[in-house]
């Protein structure tokens, strides 16, 4: 397969600057490049940091072009200027982009004459710890006791480390990375089909994406890096082509109308007609950025490998607005970084149009906060020039649950509202040791009734913040308890993001309840500028799942099902 002379295209096509080692880390000797294993800790270290705070600028570019767009919808371009200005907040190094900084993903290829004297993982893992545990980032992972008992490992480890030997390059030895912080909402939209030849005929596979495209919903945080892979000769090859297609690294595999003139010197193929067919297809699935629209996707790729004549294996996956990905090389020069855009304001004016206002907006707010000397915990309005729109309500939550009830009463799906006062934060674990106490015949804590429920776990508070970067989780993972807790007055308002079942649309209808959609991807720029208090109330073990009183002010959120059970994902 071509994938080597792809991944080098890719090497050559990216800007990178140097990350200088200690002296004597690395060293040239009869031929070998022998790296001492305190660069591989620091390479990694470096890495995640850095992903956690800057993005491209190919991603900003993409933000811009569609922002600037005059055919964007106003709900798109609403998400998109809170997108943009959660960048802005996160590359000043304090709040990263979101909550879920993600599992730690190191993909390796490890020239031939690098000698390292190690356990090349562990060394990468001492990276992952380090820049998990020393950086106000999220601990995402759970250990096992046994089959049903989990704990947070408090430090994101376990990481997912891939490394493969590679032949030398001619101009010497080279160790290359790509590092990716990608996080559980990203990666639960990845699917695999296990299909026929039936499938390779036009109309069927347009049918087959229609069907797939619109199934991924809105719960990973969209405009979406989408990428579809048909073919490969096992599952497991597919999976991990996707997994390469959603960072970038595939974009200079050469296109399809050039595969029956390669024949066998390239296995891996772009198709452009059916990019272009995908991104139609992502367009008129009306989800949009998240509440409706045509900003379901940035861009696509559609990749095509040899297969098995009895198999026929196709993957659908997406990369989420947080687009965390960067390569970073070593070398007899020293250690090199992908350039990520550590001054998106300067690089959001230059590309002009409505997003220069928005980031010239957001400059005048800052200059006003920091003449003010703003204390932590008290908001500030940032907005862009299409923000102000006279049909936003604002609710009350602190009248009580009922009283906040009957403020939504006659609140369609879609509408706007902006929320102030308490919510309760809790998410899978919490609610399962609420089924627990159920399940022992035993009472709820008072507090599970008194507030509206925020689906949420926040990352690390930065010294100085009233709370890390915080933004909604994945809604639907909480539908099975729909009956349980709103019998018991509870759940009757919830906030998180994407799509639920029909089993939480019934329930709203039932007893009356609203779940309310608030922007993902958006985690810095609400702990910000939303929220001004925060603290733990129960289950403080479970880490950033434990349950959590917060106060926030002016939060934008979306109805997207009412208390007659309709619901804005599905008319």
């Amino acid at each position: 397969m071509n994938i080597g002379s792809i991944i080098d295209a890719a090497f050559q096509n990216t800007s990178f600057e140097p990350l200088l080692p200690l002296p004597g880390t690395i060293r040239v000797s009869q031929g070998r490049l022998s790296l001492d294993p305190s660069v591989l800790t620091a390479v990694a270290q470096e890495a995640f940091f850095r992903v956690s705070y800057y993005l491209r600028p190919s991603h900003l570019k993409l933000w811009a072009e569609g922002y600037n767009a005059e055919a964007a919808g106003t709900n798109d371009r609403l998400v998109l200027e809170k997108l943009i200005t959660n960048a802005l907040i996160s590359a000043e190094g304090k709040l990263p982009l979101c909550q879920d900084t993600g599992t730690a993903t190191v993909i390796g290829w490890k020239g031939e004459s690098i000698y390292t004297g190690t356990d090349d993982q562990e060394s990468i893992s001492r990276g992952v710890l380090r820049a998990y545990t020393e950086n106000p980032l999220r601990s995402s992972q759970v250990g096992f006791l046994n089959l049903f008992d989990e704990f947070d490992t408090g430090t994101n480890l376990p990481a997912q480390i891939h490394i493969e030997a590679v032949p030398d390059k001619p101009e010497g030895a080279e160790y290359r990375f790509l590092f990716v912080a990608k996080g559980g909402g990203s990666s639960n939209k990845t699917s695999l089909f296990q299909m026929t030849k039936a499938l390779l005929e036009p109309e069927a596979f347009e049918a087959f994406l229609r069907e797939k495209i619109a199934a991924l919903g809105t719960a990973a945080c969209p405009p979406y890096r989408l990428a579809v892979v048909v073919g490969g000769t096992s599952p497991e090859e597919n999976l991990t082509i996707l997994k390469l297609a959603t960072t970038e690294i595939l974009d200079r595999a050469p296109f399809m109308d050039g595969a029956a003139q390669q024949g066998q010197q390239g296995w891996l193929f772009r198709d452009a007609l059916w990019e272009n067919k995908l991104m139609n297809i992502a367009r008129a699935s009306g989800l949009g950025a998240q509440f409706g629209g045509s900003l379901l996707a940035l861009d696509a790729r559609l990749i095509r490998l040899p297969r098995h004549a009895g198999s026929c294996p196709v993957s659908i996956g997406v990369s989420c607005s947080a687009h965390r990905n960067m390569l970073a090389k070593i070398n007899a020069s020293g250690v090199w970084l992908e350039k990520l855009e550590q001054q998106p304001l300067d690089f959001l004016k230059k590309q002009g149009g409505a997003v220069r206002s928005l980031a010239e907006s957001y400059e005048q707010s800052r200059t006003r906060k920091q003449g003010l000397g703003r204390p932590a915990g008290s908001a500030v309005s940032i907005k862009g020039p299409d923000h102000a729109d006279s049909r936003v309500r604002s609710i009350d939550l602190d009248q009580g649950i009922q009283k906040t009830l009957e403020a939504l009463r006659g609140s369609a799906a879609g509408d706007r509202i902006l929320l102030s006062g308490n919510l309760l934060v809790a998410r899978d674990a919490a609610h399962l040791k609420w089924h627990e106490i159920l399940q022992r015949g035993e009472k709820l804590p008072d507090y599970v009734a008194r507030y509206p429920i925020y689906y949420a776990g926040p990352a690390a508070t930065p010294a100085g913040k009233v709370i890390g970067s915080f933004g909604p989780t994945t809604a639907q993972r909480m539908d099975a308890y729909a009956d349980e807790l709103m019998s018991r007055g509870a759940s009757l308002i919830t906030l998180a993001k994407g799509n639920r079942t029909k089993t939480w649309r019934e329930a709203c209808k039932k007893y009356g309840a609203f779940y309310l959609g608030t922007i993902g991807g958006a985690a810095a720029l609400i702990a910000e500028e939303n929220i001004l208090e925060s603290e733990i109330i129960d289950y403080p073990e479970l880490g950033m799942e434990a349950v959590r009183r917060i106060r926030v002010r002016d939060l934008l959120a979306f109805v997207i099902i009412d208390d007659q059970g309709r619901d804005l994902y599905a008319p």
